[in-house]
């Protein structure tokens, strides 16, 4: 059922008071199945917080919001509700000169200073035991250990996000969750109690085609953009103040996997990103990514034709552009992992001076529940006396006791003001952390401000910004994760609003499903806005660096093999910062070309081609009709040739491409080596994959 315009009320579904974006299809209560608190108070609104004013900050009393997060942070332990499987490793930020303008945070400041940091990648709805590669956001979340206190940067991979209101965080990860009657689908949205959620939330929308894009299939974790999602403010000495969102860029560029790679990689190495983060770090291959922020002041966000405080909207980079802050380079992995990297505790609430909130109800929501979390998780208020978690600056204050307290305070007192201990921390005044005086006046209500209402426009900015291949991959993600909803009302609800996003989105993935014809109609409350252009800077190829730097490079060998070109081919990459490994067909190694044996770095049966970036088939002559014999070699050649990879191959390789069905002359993207000449096939590699060939294997 559509719902009429903002703030209105259908007399059928009194819990029907979302206000904008209001198209959600509600459900009649009855007195048998009104929702109520764990008290068994009726709820009369699930959808918002309550709020000073639509827009304004997100007030403590709201007893619903808190007791709803609070069972949802309490329901994991010890592992984490959501981002439970993730890999850290240790480094530094430093700081570009001249951003005084902007904030006071010391941090940003000093060009000078080298800033401890500990940064954890995850993903979001497996649990602690699931795969690298399964198609999810991924957190990116930075702890500063700064001279004025510890300073939490905590983001994701995508810079939208599914829900505009924390109260509806908990719906979220429960819809996404194994569904609990059957304890599954573990780390994966492709079942019908995610996609019933967000077909039934509009707000949803943006961040789906973001979702089901090749960016929730990272490459790597060095190869992975950041954000902040919400937006923040800076504060500059003086006092003024902008209103900012944060963007990490990697340096080696942005890169994903392809669906049926990230299937096969799920299989053949689980904690392939773990792995690569690891290897790459041990190596001296330091990942380094640069922070940048978009700044807008409060009068020129009043101008935007979205809003600011809306968590599922971006600021597209054509209006505002990146203004880099710094850099940050990751040098170290963890001496343990579980007292690193799992007990870590990120809270946004961390704040140092010149860096405040914004009103976003989605981060309002955040403020609370990281810490109600970390309670659980971590077992004590104490928690930061857990040394990842302990500033790396003196630090003092009149708390004292609780579950595992370790530091012991001599003093006498432990309240404030007190005249009786003159060494007794006092307040910092002008020097300490102070919040902006927003001005903050409405009535308490639960409601969406309709600057909040247009849930489709973004949407299909992002959609229409990207490359054809990339296209083709969310419509290919639609189709794979719907066509696993058993409920075929779910279908038609996705495949409504796909029609407002993009009609021939919504086509081919209807077309793929076999429904074409078939959508359910879905009413916006805002009529979609079709003509804002594209975003070069939302696609990841449009100006992708042609390069293999961190990249890996898999070389399919037998005894026989001419050492020469695997000489070279190591040398070459080494010298554009790539890694090359050595695939034989039995563990033991091989024996090169008038050359005593060599080690390998896999077995043909463990290391399908979809663990490298790009191939070289090198058998001799002899050696070809032995791997013949091998299913893996034959099937290690197309799956590289279907994942659109860059293969080079010896003139002795040709039995295995007879085998595999390819002829190497009517691709550009197969390249013949001999011997030391490996330049054509490097430089070719470096356009990542041949996307051109995508049609002739899909």
């Amino acid at each position: 059922m559509a719902k009429g315009p903002a703030g209105s009320k259908s007399a059928k579904t009194p819990q029907d008071s979302i206000g904008a974006g209001g198209e959600l299809h509600q459900v009649a209560a009855t007195a048998q199945t009104q929702l109520t608190t764990n008290q068994g108070l009726p709820v009369a609104d699930d959808q918002n917080s309550l709020k000073a004013g639509p827009r304004g900050a997100t007030l403590l009393e709201d007893f619903h919001l808190r007791e709803k997060i609070t069972h949802f942070d309490h329901e994991r332990i010890p592992e984490r509700v959501v981002h439970a499987r993730g890999y850290g490793a240790h480094g530094f930020f430093q700081a570009y000169a001249g951003n005084e303008e902007l904030t006071k945070a010391g941090f940003l400041c000093d060009s000078k200073v080298k800033t401890p940091v500990f940064c954890r990648f995850s993903t979001v709805a497996g649990s602690e035991g699931s795969f690298d590669t399964a198609r999810d956001v991924r957190g990116f979340a930075v702890k500063f250990y700064t001279s004025q206190g510890n300073y939490d940067l905590v983001g994701n991979n995508i810079p939208v996000f599914f829900i505009q209101d924390a109260i509806k965080f908990p719906d979220l990860i429960h819809a996404v969750k194994p569904e609990p009657d059957r304890a599954f689908p573990q780390a994966q949205s492709a079942h019908d109690t995610f996609w019933d959620f967000v077909s039934l939330t509009p707000e949803s929308m943006h961040m789906l085609t973001w979702v089901m894009s090749d960016r929730a299939i990272p490459r790597s974790y060095r190869m992975m953009q950041g954000f902040g999602v919400n937006a923040f403010r800076m504060i500059n000495a003086d006092g003024e103040s902008k209103l900012v969102k944060f963007h990490w860029r990697p340096k080696l560029g942005t890169f994903s996997l392809i669906w049926d790679e990230a299937v096969v990689i799920s299989g053949a190495d689980p904690d392939f990103h773990r792995r690569d983060l690891w290897n790459a770090i041990q190596a001296g291959d330091f990942p380094e990514y640069e922070l940048s922020v978009q700044v807008v002041d409060e009068d020129a966000a009043a101008e935007l034709d979205f809003d600011i405080l809306d968590a599922t909207k971006i600021i597209p980079e054509e209006i505002v552009p990146l203004r880099p802050l710094g850099k940050m380079i990751l040098n170290r992995m963890p001496d343990n992992f579980f007292a690193e990297t799992e007990q870590v505790a990120f809270c946004p609430a961390n704040l140092v001076p010149g860096i405040d909130f914004s009103e976003d109800p989605l981060l309002q929501g955040r403020l609370f529940s990281y810490l109600d979390t970390q309670l659980s998780r971590l077992g004590s208020p104490n928690f930061q006396e857990i040394p990842i978690n302990a500033p790396k600056t003196p630090w003092q204050n009149l708390q004292r006791d609780g579950h595992m307290r370790m530091r012991v305070d001599p003093s006498r007192t432990s309240y404030e003001p007190n005249s009786l201990d003159v060494n007794a921390p006092r307040e910092a005044g002008d020097e300490g952390f102070q919040s902006i005086p927003v001005l903050s006046d409405g009535p308490k209500i639960r409601q969406r401000p309709e600057s909040f209402a247009d849930h489709y426009s973004q949407a299909s900015l992002f959609y229409r910004s990207l490359t054809p291949p990339e296209q083709r991959h969310i419509a290919g993600g639609f189709a794979f994760e719907l066509g696993k909803c058993a409920e075929v009302k779910i279908r038609r609800r996705m495949l409504g609003h796909l029609e407002h996003i993009d009609s021939s989105l919504a086509a081919e993935v209807a077309d793929k499903l076999g429904m074409t014809g078939e959508a359910e109609p879905i009413t916006p409350t805002v009529k979609p806005n079709h003509g804002l252009g594209t975003s070069d800077a939302l696609s990841q190829y449009l100006d992708a660096p042609k390069s293999i730097a961190g990249k890996k490079i898999g070389v399919l060998v037998t005894d026989g093999t001419d050492p020469k070109l695997v000489d070279a081919l190591v040398k070459k990459a080494a010298a554009e910062k790539a890694t090359v490994e050595i695939i034989a067909p039995k563990a033991g190694g091989y024996t090169p070309l008038n050359e005593d044996r060599r080690p390998a770095d896999h077995a043909l049966e463990g290391a399908p081609s979809a663990l490298f970036d790009a191939v070289v088939i090198a058998p001799s002559e002899e050696g070809v009709l032995q791997i013949l014999k091998f299913a893996a070699a034959v099937d290690w050649l197309r799956m590289a040739f279907a994942h659109l990879k860059v293969i080079g191959h010896v003139e002795e390789s040709a039995p295995l491409f007879d085998a595999a069905g390819i002829d190497p002359a009517n691709d550009a993207g197969i390249v013949k080596v001999k011997g030391a000449k490996v330049g054509d096939f490097i430089e070719a590699a470096k356009q990542h994959r041949v996307w051109e060939r995508e049609a002739q294997v899909r």
